[in-house]
């Protein structure tokens, strides 16, 4: 399948090496496209604090909020983008793809002689129509758009394909791990097993309504002796992080089983959603949210917030639940955790449902074919 792409030169290009669902992709989509002969590189933009300040406005944007672009931060994005584009040699490429919106107005500084596609991981099914509006300025500028479902597709001047995001079940996050090992991890990062586990692995994002997630957890805990573990990370790209986990340690102060902790360690993830008796994904908005697929790979059943991609990993009753508020995210959770047989089928029925939608091998397959149907035979303008 790939060999008519022998030794063509793709360009990844994205805002970070480290944090969140895009870097997972890439750290593995890369290396595998490479290993089939494809070059394929992996590139950064370089940006400053004011400039990811910008972009995490224009992220929340696209997923709802109000906010807007000042004249100023237009002018800090486009400045750095086109800064970016003197870093970032693009002339020899046979085909350029750029995740989300830092950098996607690069394309605009640069005499396009390759195919360019935007590879879009966002929720935007409520995106703010003035940023929205900005933004198609430059999207209209590709060849192709890349989203993760069919109804984040959008009114624009260019075809668009569907590529759902996948796991490596092989990697350090993925990788089976015995008891002894999930026992090792966890106390290595003080985490005790001394009671049932339920846990959310996300960047600390109010997307991510962690504070809905505490709050239902007050509500189980009730009814049930358990802990709750929000494990999570602060992207490079993403300035509101620092300031959301500070909120958080201090609205948890006085709980005795809530553990707040920024570890950095995929080993610890795994280990972690191997534990739980159920993983939380309770996101009001989210592009696709891979965690859902690392839990359920892992045989734990998921409750996750009815948005975005969860729906496609979480079928109702079967790998999981979908809730809308925080009293359904506990009363659901309760079900599972007060019903061990239920979670050990769900578990079962999700790492299957994950094994023929949502691996790696998958989704590699479906850049081969759409990279193909760019690069070959393409024709400068």
């Amino acid at each position: 399948m790939a060999g008519p792409l022998y030794e063509k030169r793709i360009t990844h290009i994205n805002s970070t090496l480290y944090g969140g669902g895009v870097v997972e992709i890439l750290n593995d989509l890369v290396i595998m496209m490479n290993e089939l002969g494809i070059d394929t590189e992996w590139q950064q933009i370089k940006g400053t604090p004011d400039f990811f300040t910008t972009t995490k406005i224009i992220h929340n944007a696209l997923q709802g909020a109000k906010k807007g672009l000042s004249k100023n931060r237009k002018n800090i994005y486009l400045d750095v983008n086109r800064r970016n584009s003197i870093y970032n040699h693009l002339e020899d490429t046979d085909c350029v793809i750029i995740h989300d919106p830092q950098p996607l107005p690069i394309i605009k500084y640069y005499n396009k002689r390759q195919p360019w596609i935007w590879r879009c991981h966002i929720d935007i099914t409520n995106r703010n129509p003035r940023v929205w509006r900005f933004l198609k300025g430059f999207i209209n500028d590709y060849d192709a758009m890349i989203v993760s479902m069919d109804k984040y597709k959008q009114v624009v001047d260019l075809p668009q394909h569907i590529i759902q995001p996948s796991i490596n079940p092989f990697n350090d996050k993925n990788k089976e791990l015995n008891e002894e090992e999930i026992e090792y991890y966890l106390h290595k990062y003080n985490i005790e097993t001394d009671k049932p586990i339920i846990s959310q692995i996300s960047r600390f994002d109010n997307w991510k309504d962690p504070i809905g997630v505490i709050n239902s957890f007050k509500m189980i805990k009730k009814k049930f002796d358990c802990r709750l573990v929000l494990l999570g990370n602060m992207a490079q790209d993403d300035p509101e992080g620092q300031e959301i986990y500070s909120n958080l340690m201090s609205y948890v102060e006085n709980e005795n089983d809530i553990i707040v902790s920024t570890a950095e360690s995929s080993i610890l993830v795994n280990a972690l959603q191997r534990f739980s008796k159920v993983v939380i994904q309770k996101s009001i908005r989210e592009g696709f949210a891979l965690t859902v697929s690392e839990a359920l790979w892992k045989g734990t059943p998921v409750v996750g917030g009815n948005v975005g991609g969860i729906p496609l990993q979480v079928l109702e009753g079967k790998t999981g639940f979908l809730v809308n508020s925080v009293e359904e995210c506990a009363e659901r959770t309760l079900k599972i955790l007060k019903d061990p047989q239920l979670g050990i089928a769900m578990g079962e029925a999700g790492k299957e449902h994950v094994k023929n939608n949502f691996l790696m091998t998958r989704q590699l397959v479906d850049y081969i074919k759409l990279i193909k149907q760019y690069v070959i035979n393409y024709k400068v303008n």
